[in-house]
């Protein structure tokens, strides 16, 4: 059911629209920390790191259309707001045509420059091989990534969390009942959990984009609809080029950290592997949290509300902390518990820097839920510019610093963890002053 974020109570709105968003991506998360999970547990270290590296690059393609998608998203929710729904329907084909054709392109470029990624990654000799087997098998599910991420966000536009949820968590049962067949009954590798993945990606884009069309008759389109309108195209291109790029910046960044890490080895490869899955699980709630906040934005902009989402900051940013701080406290506390889900007790080396990079970064999980407000509202008030800016602040930090302090050697490998924390504070000390600036106009 689509609901307005534009009246009612504020939290209340914003907690039930998010909710289905965090139980969604928790779930999506689920896809390669399953993989890693199974894989660690039954194929061993090479292919442990081999999983777990390649889901810093699939992050970063999957960002590009997500930016892409995300960016449309909040052109549908202006409309929404606006109640311009036949500007919206112009909105829904020519942002369809153009993200599709972008993944198309995106598909065949990482097919033909496989080898050259790899290269770039400087992933080792002992892992190269079965990384290469299980992104060739990855790679055929970026088609069905679009497809998700696409119809997911225009449901979110106009207030339905509810069904990308649904078909998510069909995604996630049907992925972790593959992987165990593919891996232990039918012993099929790393790529037996590529395939698992794949085909549960499918599972869940093809069954998000049937269902809208048969449920969701206002989002048919009529011949009408089907023409390229300048003022539109140009509205699309602006949010979603900048939070495209805004995407791919945020995870080019975590590419060129991976890159650094695989210069230390297999054991500190596997336990960022791990380590990364778990924090990314911590903090992916604040996330769709400043995501639902976005869609709140953007509503109440195209409606003329000023005063509530000033209401609607100061309601996101306490809700932030809290569930920020709350969630760091249980990662430091529970750090080794956690990651001996995936790895074996006998794997002291891997358990003990993984648990030193979860206690490091993750004791500021409210630092990046404050930037993912940011985020959010800046691409809602059509300024994804200014997002962009504090993500090249927060990712050129973090790079810099990781690769400044891992190369003292009284520091090593910590200062790569310790990069993290430092590049959100700055980042979220530029957003809310570009925010008092903003207001102070």
């Amino acid at each position: 059911m689509n609901q307005t974020l534009t009246t009612g109570n504020i939290t209340k709105s914003l907690l039930r629209f998010a909710f289905p968003m965090m139980v969604g991506n928790l779930l999506q998360q689920l896809y390669n920390i399953v993989d890693t999970l199974i894989v660690g547990q039954y194929l061993g270290k090479e292919a442990l790191a081999a999983v777990g590296a390649s889901y810093s690059l699939m992050t970063f393609l999957t960002s590009i259309l997500l930016g892409l998608c995300m960016g449309s998203g909040v052109s549908f929710s202006i409309c929404f707001g606006k109640q311009e729904y036949g500007r919206m329907k112009s909105a829904v084909f020519m942002s369809f045509v153009l993200i599709g054709a972008a993944a198309l392109v995106l598909s065949a470029a990482v097919f033909a420059g496989l080898d050259g990624i790899l290269m770039f990654l400087r992933v080792p000799s002992d892992v190269y091989g079965r990384m290469r087997e299980y992104l060739w098998v990855i790679f055929w599910g970026i088609l069905a990534t679009f497809l998700y991420n696409y119809f997911a966000s225009l449901l979110r536009a106009v207030g339905n969390s509810f069904v990308p949820l649904l078909f998510l968590g069909i995604a996630a049962c049907s992925n972790i009942g593959l992987d165990l067949l593919f891996i232990i009954q039918f012993h099929r590798g790393v790529r037996g959990a590529a395939e698992a993945t794949v085909l549960s990606q499918y599972a869940a884009g093809v069954g998000i984009m049937l269902y809208t069309m048969i449920q969701f008759p206002e989002f048919r389109l009529k011949r009408a609809d089907l023409r390229w309108k300048p003022d539109v195209l140009r509205e699309i291109f602006q949010l979603s080029f900048l939070t495209c790029i805004q995407q791919s910046v945020m995870n080019f960044g975590i590419l060129m950290v991976q890159g650094l890490v695989n210069s230390f080895g297999a054991v500190v490869m596997a336990a960022f592997s791990v380590a990364v899955k778990i924090d990314t699980f911590a903090y992916m709630p604040v996330q769709d949290f400043g995501n639902a906040f976005s869609t709140f934005v953007a509503q109440n902009y195209g409606a003329g509300k000023t005063e509530r989402i000033r209401e609607g900051i100061r309601s996101a940013v306490k809700t932030a902390f809290f569930f920020g701080a709350a969630v760091s406290a249980l990662v430091v506390v529970f750090a080794r518990p956690l990651m001996l889900i995936f790895v074996k007790p006998g794997e002291t080396e891997i358990i003990r820097e993984g648990v030193r990079y979860l206690r490091i970064e993750g004791s500021f999980y409210y630092l990046i839920g404050f930037l993912f407000l940011c985020y959010g509202y800046y691409r809602a008030v059509k300024r994804p510019g200014m997002s962009l800016v504090l993500t090249v602040i927060s990712l050129g930090t973090r790079v810099l610093l990781a690769f400044l302090l891992s190369g003292i050697p009284q520091i090593g490998v910590p200062g790569i963890w310790a990069s993290v924390p430092i590049g959100w504070l700055l980042a979220d000390a530029a957003g809310f002053l570009y925010y008092k600036e903003i207001l102070e106009r």
